[in-house]
């Protein structure tokens, strides 16, 4: 007698409801198959990038959630479903956004500036629950992500609480990213400022070599995000970066290197102002890590 993974019967509860689910293995999705690997498929009609890639196994993430129950039990996700680890859902697909807090401290914020909601626990803070779907964004403030459209969050349960509508307060913390890259000198584009060096490092343990090696790393990777995501991008970079100071007797110029990864931002079409407050909360997150 066959007996249904733990995972798949509670995606098939939420599909039931209408939720479109998918499998993680730990916190993440499976990876692509070979003829999707990289997108080489073209990616989903549902993707941002749409494409015509109508896989029948869980690829592309967020955006193979479904409710069919016909595909959540077909033979292309019975091997997956039997690694499964846990699951996750696809907010916006359901007229959600999870605003996901990351630590007390965030959660201490929203208790204080958003709506009461349905909030479920999670390993570090809590996911607060709002109907109504709007886009996503990492790191729109330190410790908070906004989780709805192309998105997907880890299903910990029901929670506890009515569920709030959307608030115009959640939609504020998303600014949305121009696409399209700054052609040369505007008026909005920062002002130059001096790089990197030693003279703004007085305290910092690496050589000149090692910080400036791996910062270039970092801005070619905020620099290659031409169409989306270099405003995330740059909020990883600088956590990544700051995070390698953090055995450093200080100062170590970190306020410098904050200022070349948003030039970098902002050459490929991130507003400043957004580009700013990425990198500020990714240095401030490396610190509260640190702490």
């Amino acid at each position: 007698m066959s007996v249904t993974p733990e995972p798949l019967s509670v995606a098939l509860a939420l599909a039931a409801a209408g939720v479109p689910v998918l499998p993680l293995r730990g916190k993440v999705p499976f990876g692509n198959c070979r003829p999707c690997n990289g997108n080489a498929c073209g990616g989903r009609p549902t993707m941002k990038a749409a494409g015509p890639c109508r896989c029948p196994a869980p690829c592309h993430a967020w955006a193979a959630a479904t409710t069919d129950p016909q595909v959540l039990t077909s033979p292309m996700w019975a091997a997956v479903w039997r690694e499964a680890s846990t699951v996750a859902y696809h907010p916006g697909g359901a007229g959600l956004t999870v605003v996901d807090l990351d630590n007390a401290a965030a959660v201490a914020w929203a208790r204080e500036t958003l709506p009461a909601t349905r909030t479920v626990p999670t390993t570090r803070g809590e996911h607060w629950l709002y109907l109504g779907a709007m886009p996503s964004a990492n790191a729109v403030r330190s410790g908070v992500d906004v989780k709805s459209l192309m998105q997907y969050a880890r299903w910990l349960g029901p929670g506890t609480g009515r569920m709030a509508v959307l608030p115009a307060a959640v939609r504020a913390l998303v600014v949305k990213e121009d696409t399209i890259p700054a052609r040369g000198e505007v008026v909005s584009s920062p002002p130059g400022r001096a790089p990197w060096s030693r003279e703004v490092a007085t305290g910092c343990r690496h050589t000149e070599r090692y910080v400036r090696t791996g910062l270039e790393r970092g801005l070619a990777l905020v620099r290659a995000r031409t169409e989306s995501g270099a405003g995330s991008q740059a909020f990883g970079v600088a956590r990544f970066l700051a995070a390698q100071h953090a055995a450093c007797p200080g100062p170590c110029g970190l306020a410098a290197i904050g200022e070349e990864i948003v030039t970098a931002a902002f050459s490929v079409g991130v507003p400043e102002p957004y580009a700013r407050r990425a990198v500020t909360n990714g240095l401030e997150a490396a610190v509260e890590r640190a702490a």
